[in-house]
C-alpha cells in the first residue's frame, strides 16, 4: 500500500463500499515471509505483504507492486490461493473495515529486503513458527488455505 496517495484516495475506516486488496504468500527455502503491520487494520500483528489494488491495475500486478513496496523484494505470481471477505464491525455494529481480499502464492525473484513505512518488522518463518505468532486472521486464513489448518 502506498501510504501517500492510496490512503487518501479511499476511506479505509467506515468505507462507502468494499475495497479490493491483495496478499502475497512468499515462500523461500521452505519459509514464509511475514511482515509486522505498522498501520490498522492489524497494526502490530504479523501478516503477509499486501495492500489495495489501484484503479486500472491487474490483481497480480498489485500483488507484485505491494510486495516490493512493503519488503523490497521482487516476486513472481505463481497461483491464486483464495478470495474472501474481511469485514470488521465496531462496538455499535457498524462496518469499520470491509475488504475483498485476493491472496496469491508468489516466488521471490530479486530485490533486497528492507522495511518500509508500512512494515514495522519482517522475517522468514516456518509454517510451525507462524502458528505461534500473533497474526492477522486474514493472514492466518491464507496460510491455512495454502497449507491446511492442521499441517504443513
Amino acid at each position: 500500500m502506498n501510504s501517500g496517495d492510496s490512503r487518501n484516495a479511499e476511506r479505509r475506516e467506515y468505507p462507502d463500499r468494499p475495497l479490493v486488496g491483495v496478499g502475497a504468500v512468499a515462500i523461500r527455502d521452505g519459509k514464509i515471509l511475514l511482515i509486522k503491520r505498522a498501520f490498522e487494520p492489524g497494526a502490530g500483528k504479523w501478516s503477509v505483504p499486501g495492500g489495495i489494488v489501484e484503479v486500472g491495475e491487474k490483481l497480480s500486478d498489485a500483488c507484485i507492486r505491494e510486495t516490493e513496496e512493503e519488503t523490497g523484494l521482487q516476486v513472481e505470481v505463481l497461483e491464486l490461493i483464495n478470495v474472501f471477505d474481511m469485514i470488521d464491525k465496531d462496538e455499535e455494529g457498524k462496518v469499520k473495515y470491509h475488504y475483498i481480499l485476493v491472496d496469491f502464492l508468489v516466488k521471490p525473484v530479486g530485490g533486497e529486503e528492507r522495511l518500509s513505512k508500512e512494515t514495522a518488522d519482517m522475517k522468514w518463518v516456518t509454517r510451525d513458527e507462524s502458528k505461534q505468532l500473533d497474526m492477522t486472521r486474514t493472514a492466518r486464513r491464507a496460510l491455512d488455505e495454502l497449507f491446511g489448518s492442521s499441517g504443513v
